[in-house]
């Protein structure tokens, strides 16, 4: 059945958004104004198109901090999910959940409800949030999620915000280097033709590069983008994945900060998970399939088959030289105390410090290597440009 997006006007003048779900436009517009609403503007959705949209962590954050908020308040989940939906900036998160907020009415659970929207809520949330009602603690559970995604998204901003100067100016930098050798170099080759002589090697290797861009401009660009396509395929396979991530795992600098990364995101999810009374195994299989990492991901699966076997955590996780010793051994002491969750969140405040450290010393290294980079090539330019006239001035001062 169709879903109809309105806003509205009460009798009061306040204005409320929703979503209706009903046969056509004309009985949406009835059953609103049986209610005594006045209509301001009413649309169709397509459903469907939900599943291709996502949404912000940071509208995730607030959503599940105001849910937690109105449930721990006493506010019936229904009327929370109610207000939620009508209030909500995000029109694909305020749309879900209203259909959320329907299933619920129709009397699925929650978590059965927020399953069926998986472009939104994750795995991880969906199994919170089944704890949360199972334990009857949905509002602290819900809180502690919206916690986690807090320091999730802190976390994955200081990673991009260390990779956009560089990604910035490298890409004015090649911008400039195409400009200089597509546009300004043919103008110095005319005027080198018309002096004559023999040019530096330097300058004839410029002049060459900047004649094979103008004539085969086209085929370098298709073939970019049959490079790229290629590449985005392969990756998107098993094996292509697991290649790649090794490859970013073994990479001289972003290395190192990536694995930190990989085992702070581990470790926090891990203890969220087992905080809010989710089983260990599946706990696992959660996080293994969250970490964004096939390399964890393969590793956490083969700590799941031996921990079946009886083997403790740490034993099967000190086998895939992921996990730093110090890692193992906090795991290891944390369950021989039965205070696990404790130490994994120990070790992802570590680790995020790690981060941040590592994310302040690589902008501070990349800065100079960018300014290098830039002296080197477009440097290199101007003077490849500047050489025959340096030599005919030579020629006619002597």
């Amino acid at each position: 059945m169709p879903h109809f997006s309105y806003v509205v006007k009460d009798n009061r003048g306040a204005s409320i958004s929703g979503m209706i779900e009903t046969s056509n436009n004309a009985s949406a517009v009835n059953l609103l104004h049986k209610k005594g609403l006045t209509i301001i503007s009413l649309s169709q959705v397509e459903v469907g198109v939900l599943k291709k949209k996502r949404i912000k962590l940071d509208d995730l954050v607030m959503f599940s901090r105001q849910l937690a908020t109105m449930v721990d308040s006493g506010i019936p989940l229904v009327q929370a999910l109610s207000i939620l939906g009508e209030q909500s900036e995000n029109k694909t998160l305020s749309i879900t959940t209203q259909i959320v907020k329907r299933d619920v009415e129709s009397g699925s659970s929650l978590c059965e409800a927020l399953a069926k929207h998986p472009q939104v809520f994750s795995e991880l949330y969906i199994n919170m949030a089944k704890a949360g009602e199972a334990s009857g603690k949905l509002d602290a559970i819900l809180d502690r999620l919206a916690t986690y995604l807090e320091k999730t998204n802190a976390l994955q901003r200081k990673v991009r915000s260390s990779l956009v100067y560089p990604a910035v100016v490298i890409s004015l930098a090649s911008i400039i280097t195409l400009i200089l050798l597509i546009k300004v170099v043919p103008i110095f080759k005319n005027i080198f033709e018309t002096l004559g002589g023999t040019l530096p090697l330097p300058t004839q290797i410029l002049i060459g590069i900047s004649d094979f861009l103008r004539s085969n401009a086209p085929i370098a660009i298709a073939g970019l983008f049959i490079l790229g396509f290629i590449f985005k395929k392969y990756i998107s396979t098993p094996r292509g994945r697991y290649q790649l991530d090794l490859s970013l795992l073994k990479m001289p600098i972003f290395g190192p900060l990536l694995r930190n990364v990989a085992i702070a995101k581990f470790s926090r999810t891990l203890a969220t998970l087992i905080q809010s009374g989710v089983p260990i195994l599946y706990a696992l299989s959660i996080v293994g399939k969250t970490a964004g990492n096939k390399i964890i991901e393969e590793n956490v699966a083969n700590a799941c088959v031996s921990i079946k076997e009886g083997e403790p955590i740490s034993e099967p996780l000190s086998k895939g030289n992921i996990f730093p010793p110090m890692v193992v051994r906090m795991i290891s002491v944390g369950e021989k105390t039965g205070k696990l969750e404790k130490m994994l969140n120990k070790i992802a405040d570590f680790y995020e410090e790690q981060v941040d450290a590592a994310v302040g010393g690589l902008v501070s290294m990349i800065e100079p290597l960018v300014i290098a980079f830039l002296g080197i090539v477009i440097g290199g330019i101007v003077t490849a440009l500047f050489m025959p006239i340096f030599k005919i001035s030579e020629l006619i001062a002597g």
